[in-house]
């Protein structure tokens, strides 16, 4: 599609309805002289470039990359109203369209019935889960992944809850055995279990975890937030396909949390929480007796704890749906592409005498680290940094991440590595950009060619 006529059409659109309700002249304290706005502008376009180009497949680093055209129209189309989406009276339209694209992703999941909104990150989208789990189990902690995402202990601070850390397995997803002693102490509430770790993208037996939670009495909470979308793979036939039973199983648990900026194709911020119990909604019950008033319908702020909100993510995820939507021929066929370009950069780092696989991947984050003699802790961080560095400086540029692996995690999976200190950093790659599946192998040459001065 052609960005540049969609957004001429964007602005021509909303102008039209706003010269529907009569002209009115701009008040001059926000009239902004050209040449002055040119200069700034000027200014603007020049620090943007001190960027890392999150567009290009050569960028292989952390979860970044632009947004979907689609996005970009819908959020702008919206923006230039700047609908408020906490009540119907600051966001009709976009309120309508985030129902629509919330139900859409409960479907994915395969909720039946559900209560959620989007949010403006998965941080949020958690903080609000445990808000409800505390709500429900008030003299009980949240257990969690010693590989979950870093916000689970840190919004258990902010709820004045307990976190219980779980040790991870040797492909880094929850040991059950090791849940199963936590939860007899009769301590936890809820289990938060990670579908794609942002280490690793490891994902937790949903599956084998939930009749155990459910022996225990204790409530399921799924932090889909980087992997969610991956629902869209699972039984799939061919390279991309994944196994069904952990993803199927998520119908089952009591929440979920997915960020659309991520795999969703949107910009920044774009999270979304849903509930299979609508009766959760009691816990958020609150008035506003100045904001809901033009209707008796449920507005989005008596179901949410964040107030303001941008309608305008409503508007792009709505409209990206339209196009792409969240099923295995919409946005799957985007998520296959990515995975496919993770597994066939683990063979070829298989066959590599310079790199060695830290552990197979099973979404599409590759995690790889540089063959050292002697092959020491010490040597891999030494090798990793300089790898990453060098990358990124190279004439010809690569731009990876590094991830910190535990000395037992690390000798858990290769163990004639001599633990020597008590850890390492390791090479870790997120190839969440359909185009990198045609890039990989040149991305490959270059961390080779890297890798060998």
């Amino acid at each position: 599609m052609d960005l540049k006529h969609w957004l001429g059409r964007a602005t021509d659109a909303i102008q039209d309805w706003a010269d529907t309700f009569g002209p009115y002249r701009p008040h001059p304290s926000i009239e902004v002289d050209n040449d002055r706005f040119a200069a700034a502008f000027e200014e603007l376009t020049g620090r943007l470039k001190d960027n890392y180009p999150f567009f290009h497949p050569r960028y292989a680093g952390q979860m970044l990359k632009p947004p979907h055209p689609a996005a970009v129209v819908g959020h702008l189309a919206a923006m230039l109203i700047n609908p408020n989406n906490h009540a119907l009276d600051g966001g009709p339209a976009t309120a309508a369209m985030e129902r629509e694209a919330v139900a859409r992703l409960a479907e994915m999941f395969g909720y039946d019935t559900h209560l959620g909104h989007l949010t403006t990150s998965g941080t949020i989208a958690n903080l609000e889960a445990l808000f409800v789990a505390r709500e429900l189990h008030p003299d009980r902690g949240i257990a969690y992944s010693a590989d979950a995402h870093y916000t689970h202990g840190r919004m258990c601070h902010v709820l004045g809850m307990k976190g219980h850390p779980v040790l991870t397995d040797d492909r880094g997803r929850m040991d059950l055995g090791a849940l199963e002693d936590l939860l007899r102490a009769g301590e936890v509430g809820t289990v938060v279990l990670t579908t794609g770790t942002t280490g690793l993208g490891a994902v937790d037996p949903v599956h084998e975890a939930l009749p155990l939670a459910e022996r225990h009495g204790v409530r399921v909470h799924i932090d889909a937030a980087y992997g969610g979308f991956f629902t869209l793979l699972a039984g799939l036939e061919g390279a991309e396909g994944l196994p069904p039973e952990p993803w199927r199983a998520i119908a089952r648990c009591d929440s979920v949390v997915v960020d659309p900026h991520k795999h969703g194709l949107q910009p920044y911020g774009c999270g979304a929480v849903l509930f299979r119990d609508p009766e959760v909604g009691r816990f958020y019950l609150h008035d506003s007796p100045y904001t809901y008033f033009t209707s008796t319908e449920l507005h989005l702020g008596e179901i949410s704890l964040e107030c303001s909100r941008a309608g305008a993510s409503a508007a792009a995820l709505w409209l990206t749906f339209q196009l792409l939507p969240p099923t295995p021929d919409g946005l799957g066929r985007v998520l296959a592409a990515g995975r496919r370009a993770a597994l066939s950069w683990a063979e070829l780092i298989d066959t590599s005498d310079v790199l060695e696989l830290y552990q197979q991947p099973e979404l599409d984050i590759v995690s790889y680290f540089p063959v050292v003699a002697p092959a020491t802790l010490t040597g891999i961080d030494t090798a990793s940094a300089r790898i990453l560095a060098d990358g990124m400086t190279s004439p010809d540029p690569v731009f990876l991440s590094t991830l910190k692996a535990g000395s037992e995690a690390f000798t858990a999976r290769h163990p004639k590595i001599t633990a020597d200190a008590d850890g390492a950093r390791i090479l870790r790659s997120v190839l969440m950009k359909p185009e990198s599946e045609h890039h990989v192998e040149r991305l490959h040459a270059q961390v080779e060619e890297i890798a060998r001065r």
